[in-house]
């Protein structure tokens, strides 16, 4: 992958990481049976993970 693959795909990540944790933060899990949302931490990761492969859709490898 290229320098700019890593920055689309870094931008993702930081972007998903702050989606993910406004997702806990407005939404979250009352009861805190959720897995995902029932601490911020887990929200946090899946969120930047998330942000990390849906940007590095938009990376296009060099042609041969």
């Amino acid at each position: 992958m290229t320098k700019r693959g890593y920055i689309i795909t870094g931008i993702g990540v930081v972007m998903g990481l702050i989606f993910g944790y406004a997702y806990y933060y407005y939404v979250g899990c009352a009861s805190g049976t959720c897995a995902i949302t029932s601490r911020p931490i887990n929200s946090t990761l899946y969120g930047g993970l998330m942000g990390g492969l849906f940007f590095n859709l938009f990376v296009r490898e060099k042609k041969k």
